[in-house]
């Protein structure tokens, strides 16, 4: 994976976290800090997106079974649906 720079200022008490956060030997550097918030940000947005996947699935309605030709048809999607 290549990487791309990104510069920004940061309030002093921000800065000073995020600092003290490294110094505590959290982080090796902010980068490193700055990377952990993205990752966890990402993560978190990919919860909530499977809770309302959830919840639009239990308020579809009562479950009925599946038939064979329901299956044949998710995995035809799932094949056709780009990585």
């Amino acid at each position: 994976m290549s990487a791309t720079d990104l510069h920004f200022e940061l309030p002093e008490p921000l800065r000073t976290f995020v600092d003290e956060r490294v110094r505590q030997g959290d982080y090796a550097d902010p980068g490193e800090y700055l990377r952990d918030l993205v990752r966890r940000d990402r993560e978190a947005q990919a919860a909530q997106r499977l809770r309302e996947l959830i919840q639009e699935g239990l308020a579809s309605g009562p479950a009925k079974a599946m038939t064979e030709d329901d299956w044949a048809q998710l995995r035809l999607r799932a094949l056709q649906r780009p990585a």
